[in-house]
């Protein structure tokens, strides 16, 4: 594995001993502080037949592990801290800032706290947006509401007038609650501070609903977010069962990462067709979604789909605007599945009682649920000790269940999606039974899941265990084609006693699993029929 620079730019030497009652000895039974030789690995799985060596390979994948530090850069007294809340809302943002007040109030006897409203807008003068001053008080129950108290924005004025803005409050410390967008902008800002010789810090708190940010193992505000759209999904699957050819379409956030989805549709298992942005999928002819959602409700009479918002986007027509915080605009996927399923099935001749639900902005708006409300908490008070320690260009992250410090510079430094091949995606395809595959998918990762409930549901963890093995097996490539072949008729003939079906039922099913993802190869002459026949 490639070694990652996860090194941490200070603004100097500590040498001021901090205000907090901590002991520096970890044998004592209090708390202690944290070292800067502290870290967490990066990467906690090592194989023992790489040709890394295992020092050099734990050497080059350490994060430095955040905390307070017992010797400080920063005289609390003479702190004067700012905040900032950039981007779309997002559950949790008031959380961060009740606990970024609390922690420099309580912590560190800071005084001077200054809110920055309605996000970089609110550093250029021209707009004339009066600051927020914030005290414990202020924000006593905020972390009860959804939104920011400061407001928030896209977009800004350039790099030069904000740095000005923020030298003229005489800011010492500037805490900067936002995604990737935001994240670039709270660089480009340290940078210009640097450039001019200012000592103030800058530290980011990741903010994306998406959970897009690389290095990031969680952003907050996620768990809130799957747990709204699940209430979405069981809605739509209520309404779909209550009609005859009931449809489903529910739309979640995720402009270029499935996530979102990916986690309600294993929340649920309500899902049959998942739709996200890393995989494509076709729409029409006999292998397309609008076929398989045909087979679904003439088998079912009912069907959910679930879509991320950036799903589907090579089916739209295409445009390079990009709004103010530089993202690309992005076709609205659920209206247009909405309305292509509604003509299709009129074309066949069969009814269609489609009902569309966009939670987006509701769940978006929604108050943290107790669990990100705690992440927030730790966030934001580590984003303080960080400031305090003069650590600059910092992102807080927690990766392998351990609070970090990552360089703003990595976080950015590309975009993270959902791995069509990974875990995860595995997991929510083998939420369902009967995996159908579409054309598309013959030489890409499979791009949506249906559901037939055709097999006893007391025999669901075995079959489902059984076809990811060979569904794992067969995009890995491991061991020959012969040995495959057995697994595959020892797979079908335990389906086909347990589940008490014929064999050729039993063998259709993992053929449509198995065989079209090349599960055998063209030097091994095999056949449906001849494995029915051996069954």
């Amino acid at each position: 594995m490639k070694n990652l620079d996860f090194t941490i730019e200070t603004l100097g030497s500590c040498s001021i001993e901090s205000p907090i009652p901590l002991k520096n000895n970890i044998d004592e039974e209090h708390t202690s502080f944290v070292n800067d030789g502290e870290h967490v690995l990066y990467d906690i799985s090592y194989y023992d037949g790489s040709d890394n060596n295992r020092e050099d390979y734990v050497k080059g994948n350490l994060m430095e592990k955040a905390g307070p530090r017992k010797k400080i850069y920063f005289q609390p007294n003479h702190v004067h801290a700012g905040i900032i809340t950039c981007g779309g809302l997002c559950p949790g943002l008031n959380d961060v800032i009740r606990a970024i007040v609390r922690s420099l109030w309580y912590e560190y006897g800071v005084r001077r706290i200054t809110g920055i409203r309605y996000g970089y807008q609110g550093l250029d003068p021209a707009n004339n947006i009066p600051f927020k001053e914030l005290n414990p008080d202020i924000v006593d129950d905020i972390h009860r509401k959804g939104g920011t108290i400061l407001g928030s924005s896209r977009g800004g004025p350039s790099v030069e007038t904000r740095v000005d803005t923020i030298e003229r409050m005489n800011l010492n410390t500037l805490f900067v609650i936002g995604g990737d967008g935001t994240q670039h902008g709270a660089l480009y800002i340290a940078e210009e501070i640097k450039k001019r010789g200012l000592k103030i810090a800058v530290v980011g708190i990741p903010k994306t609903i998406d959970n897009d940010i690389s290095f990031i193992q969680k952003s907050f505000g996620v768990e809130t977010a799957v747990a709204e759209a699940v209430n979405a999904v069981y809605s739509a699957h209520t309404e779909a069962k209550g009609a005859v050819d009931g449809i489903g379409l529910v739309k979640v956030m995720g402009r270029e990462s499935g996530f979102i989805a990916a986690h309600t549709a294993l929340a649920t298992n309500d899902a049959n067709f998942v739709l996200v942005p890393e995989v494509k999928f076709e729409l029409d002819g006999p292998n397309g979604l609008l076929a398989a959602l045909d087979k679904r409700l003439d088998k079912r009479f009912h069907a959910v789909i679930l879509v991320a918002e950036g799903a589907g986007q090579d089916l739209l027509e295409s445009s390079d605007d990009t709004d103010a915080s530089g993202n690309k605009k992005l076709g609205d996927i659920g209206p247009f599945l909405a309305n292509k399923i509604i003509e299709h099935r009129k074309k066949v001749g069969k009814p269609a009682n489609l009902k569309y639900i966009d939670p987006s902005y509701m769940i978006r708006a929604a108050a943290a649920t107790p669990n990100d409300s705690l992440y927030c908490a730790r966030l934001g008070t580590n984003a303080v000790h960080a400031a305090m320690a003069g650590k600059t260009k910092v992102l807080i992250s927690m990766w392998n269940y351990h609070l970090v410090h990552v360089p703003i510079a990595l976080a950015i430094s590309k975009r993270k999606v959902l791995d069509p091949k990974g875990p995860l995606w595995r997991d929510v395809l083998s939420t369902s039974i009967n995996i159908t595959i579409s054309a598309a998918s013959l030489a890409n990762p499979i791009s949506w899941v249906t559901n037939t409930r055709s097999i006893p549901s007391s025999r669901n963890s075995y079959i489902r265990s059984k076809t990811s093995d060979v569904y794992s097996g067969s995009r890995a490539e491991v061991g020959s084609s012969k040995s495959r072949y057995a697994g595959f008729i020892a797979t079908a003939r335990h389906i086909a006693i347990l589940c008490c079906c014929p064999p050729d039922k039993a063998t259709g099913f993992l053929w449509e699993c198995s065989y079209k993802l090349n599960l055998f190869n063209s030097s091994f002459a095999c056949s449906k029929a001849n494995l029915g026949s051996i069954l």
